[in-house]
């Protein structure tokens, strides 16, 4: 199994409490920086290879991970069209799209549960979606809505006669087998091909589940914590509200 790491953006919205250099995924909360933690993560559970696509100050990304003691092989992919939406990072992963193994795919300002990751990769679904119920409803979260266990949305904004039965929050990370991540390449290039390149990875992840040329599938992880960290506040509750749920102290620096 390989993973794609999204790590290109410059995370302008947490730019009042980041140093002016840093990537995003080198903030430290508790005792590791968030890139860290993926890393040693993944390693643990067996995950060979990680696609790292970076952009904004890839330098700093690179020299950090060279110093890691514990990581798996990462291969580097380089998004010089950072400024521009995240599905031209996803477009800059193709080699683990089409590498014919299972892949997952992570946004790299998470904090979670790592139980969150193991069902992930354990999941009967070879394709999957992570959906939590328990959240608060706006304008920023990602969405996933079922109908009979099927997903028929995925979006930040939902059409209001959208007919559904359970609601949810993604969590950002993904897992897909061969077809469906080739197919996922497919997609992603006929974006940057028809000048959508300014748009989300998400909505070529949209496509390929309202298409269903692969089937896609969904975990319930309403009972476990974790934060997507885009805000300042987000920042603070990852501290105060998420790291002592999994038992970890903050050590600042």
């Amino acid at each position: 199994m390989r993973a794609i790491i999204l790590a290109a953006g410059r995370g302008t919205r947490l730019a009042s409490v980041l140093e002016e250099r840093i990537p995003k995924c080198l903030i430290k909360i508790g005792t590791e920086t968030l890139l860290q933690r993926h890393l040693r993560l993944l390693e643990g559970f067996g995950v060979h290879t990680v696609h790292m696509v970076v952009g904004f100050n890839a330098d700093l990304i690179k020299a950090y991970v060279a110093d890691l003691p514990i990581k798996p092989a990462i291969s580097w992919h380089h998004n010089d069209r950072y400024r521009e939406g995240s599905v031209i990072s996803l477009y800059c992963a193709l080699e683990g799209l089409v590498s014919r193994e299972p892949i997952l795919l992570m946004d790299a300002d998470v904090l979670y549960n790592p139980s969150i990751l193991q069902r992930l990769i354990e999941s009967s679904h070879e394709n999957c979606f992570l959906l939590d119920r328990d959240f608060e409803y706006g304008p920023e979260p990602v969405k996933i809505c079922l109908l009979n266990e099927r997903i028929v949305e995925f979006r930040k904004e939902l059409d209001p006669g959208l007919n559904f039965d359970t609601i949810g929050e993604s969590v950002g990370f993904f897992k897909f087998g061969p077809r469906a991540a080739a197919r996922l390449a497919e997609i992603v290039a006929e974006y940057d091909d028809i000048g959508n390149g300014h748009l989300p990875h998400e909505e070529a992840l949209r496509d390929l589940a309202l298409e269903r040329s692969e089937p896609v599938g969904v975990e319930d992880i309403t009972d476990m914590s974790w934060i997507e960290i885009d805000f300042p506040e987000d920042l603070k509750r990852a501290i105060e509200k998420v790291l002592p749920a999994l038992g970890i102290s903050h050590e600042p620096g």
